[in-house]
């Protein structure tokens, strides 16, 4: 008799347990069937539609085109100063030389900071598709000209 009861108590406890699991399994799909959820992914699901908004705005798009000209510019506008000044250099008297070293010194590391920020962006994966097709995909530090159309 004793080992009837432990048998039948076995069973009673394993349907308690698949009682319990099969109520917490509808309480799941209820709670997405019904959208009581929707608190849970309402972080993630903002960032998407604000990254949406932001990227798929005609404003950012233009922007975006803009600022890879406006930097493939800057480096352009610093490689040019830094050649004007070394043409100024050669008949320098000894104290404007000294001036023009500091300025081309600050203008190679301005150009620099032009380059990098032109590559950053246009390595950004919601920026490189608003980069005009005639710029090129990445700008070279080291080259001693740039040019802003392919």
């Amino acid at each position: 008799m004793a080992m009837g009861q432990i048998r039948e108590g076995a069973r009673l406890g394993a349907w308690a347990v698949a009682g319990v699991i099969g109520l917490a399994v509808l309480y799941v799909i209820g709670a997405f069937a019904f959208g009581s959820a929707a608190w849970i992914t309402a972080p993630f699901r903002a960032e998407v539609d604000k990254r949406e908004n932001t990227v798929g705005s005609g404003e950012f798009r233009q922007n975006t085109y803009e600022e890879f000209f406006d930097l493939c510019e800057a480096v352009q506008n610093a490689e040019g100063t830094i050649q004007a000044l070394q043409e100024e250099r050669k008949t320098a008297s000894e104290t404007r030389t000294t001036q023009i070293d500091q300025s081309i010194t600050a203008l190679k590391a301005t150009r620099i900071e032009s380059v990098n920020a032109y590559n950053s962006k246009a390595a950004q994966e919601h920026r490189a598709p608003f980069r005009d097709k005639d710029l090129p995909y990445r700008l070279d530090a080291g080259a001693e000209r740039t040019t802003c159309t392919n």
